[in-house]
C-alpha cells in the first residue's frame, strides 16, 4: 500500500453526482461533477458514476493504482457490509451491487454508505460536530435524509443503513411519498413538497413575487427562488417553509426522545438557502416536543461543510474502514 496515497470520495445525490480525489492531507487534487438522471436505470446510472470517477482521477493526474480506496455515498438504504444499494426511491433504481462494479473497474477497495451518513460523518470528523458523542443530521433538499454517528461509528441497522428520518410519518393520511406511504416527512417538507405548495400559493395570489419571477412550474421553483421570494415579502412562501420546518422539528424531537443526541446538524440545499429561517423554526419545534429532561441536552447547528459534506464524508469513511487493510 506504500504506493497508494490517495482517497476518492463520491457523492451520488438525488440531482447531481460529484467525485473528488484527496491527497494525504485531505486537499482536493481532482474533481468532476455531473447531473444524475433519475429513472434511467441502475446500469446507465453506474456507467455515469464510473465515467465521473475516471474524469476526477484524470484531473488529479494519478492512476487507479495510486488510490488507497473509494468511498461512495448513495441515496437510500445501503447494505454497508456488502456494498449494495437497496432500491433507492429517489433514483428509481433496482437493488444494485455498487461495490462489486466499482472494485472491478478501479481495482481498489470500495466502501459504500448512505449519502446522508457520509455527510454526517464528515461533520463529525471535520465540521460542526467534531468530538460529539452522538450526532443526528438532517439534510433537506430534493428529499430529506437523516444520519447518525454514535461514538465515532455510523449507526446502522441489522441489514442496512438506517435513520431514514424522511420516511417517518408526521401527518396522518398525508400526501403520498415516493416510498409509497402517506404523510412521511419527505412528502410535506422536502424541496419538491415545498415547491408544490408554493406554486399553489402563487396561483392563488399569495406569492406575487414568486409568480412573477418563476411562475408555477415546479422545475423553476428551486431553493434560491424560494429564498428570494421570502426576502421580497411573499408571506405565502414564508408560511409554507415555516410549516415544513415545524414538521422537521417534530421528526427530530422523536429521535431526541429515543437517542438524546448532543448535536443535531441541519444541512442541504433548502437549509443553505434560508439558514436562519430553518434553524430558528426547527430548533423551536424540536425543543417544544422533546422531553423536559432532554431539552437542554442538545444543540441544533447548521452544517459547517455545506455541499462538500457528502463527498468528503465518503472519502473519510473509506479511510476509516479501509485504511487498515
Amino acid at each position: 500500500m506504500a504506493d497508494r496515497k490517495y482517497w476518492l470520495g463520491f457523492d451520488l445525490g438525488g440531482t447531481k453526482m460529484l467525485a473528488q480525489v484527496y491527497d494525504e492531507k485531505w486537499k482536493i487534487i481532482g474533481r468532476e461533477r455531473k447531473r444524475t438522471k433519475p429513472g434511467s436505470g441502475a446500469d446507465n446510472g453506474l456507467d455515469r458514476v464510473v465515467e465521473t470517477t475516471q474524469k476526477a482521477i484524470e484531473e488529479a493526474g494519478i492512476t487507479c493504482s495510486e488510490l488507497r480506496g473509494i468511498g461512495i455515498g448513495c441515496p437510500g438504504p445501503v447494505d454497508m457490509d456488502k456494498g449494495i444499494l437497496l432500491q433507492p426511491p429517489n433514483l428509481g433504481w433496482d437493488t444494485v451491487n455498487v461495490k462489486e462494479r466499482l472494485e472491478k473497474t478501479f481495482t481498489c477497495p470500495v466502501a459504500v454508505l448512505n449519502d446522508v451518513d457520509a455527510g454526517t460523518y464528515a461533520e463529525y470528523r471535520q465540521g460542526a460536530a467534531v468530538d460529539a458523542r452522538c450526532v443526528l443530521a438532517v439534510f433537506c433538499g430534493t428529499g430529506i435524509g437523516g444520519g447518525c454517528v454514535y461514538q465515532g461509528e455510523i449507526l446502522r441497522g441489522a441489514g442496512s443503513s438506517c435513520v431514514e428520518i424522511g420516511h417517518v410519518q408526521v401527518m396522518s393520511n398525508g400526501p403520498r411519498c415516493g416510498c409509497g406511504q402517506r404523510g412521511c416527512l419527505e412528502s410535506v417538507a422536502s424541496r419538491l413538497a415545498i415547491a408544490s405548495q408554493c406554486a399553489r400559493a402563487a396561483y392563488h395570489g399569495d406569492a406575487p413575487y414568486l409568480l412573477e419571477k418563476t411562475g408555477t412550474d415546479l422545475a423553476n421553483i428551486r431553493s434560491g427562488a424560494l429564498a428570494s421570494a421570502v426576502k421580497e415579502g411573499d408571506k405565502g412562501v414564508k408560511d409554507v417553509i415555516r410549516e415544513a420546518a415545524r414538521y422537521i422539528g417534530i421528526a427530530i424531537a422523536g429521535v431526541v426522545n429515543v437517542m438524546s443526541p448532543d448535536v443535531v446538524i441541519l444541512g442541504g440545499g433548502m437549509v443553505e438557502a434560508m439558514p436562519d429561517l430553518f434553524l430558528d423554526r426547527v430548533s423551536a419545534s424540536a425543543t417544544k416536543r422533546a422531553m423536559p429532561a432532554f431539552r437542554d441536552k442538545f444543540k441544533v447547528r447548521l452544517s459547517k461543510l455545506g455541499d462538500e459534506a457528502g463527498v468528503l464524508g465518503a472519502a473519510l469513511w473509506a479511510e476509516h474502514v479501509l485504511g487498515v487493510q
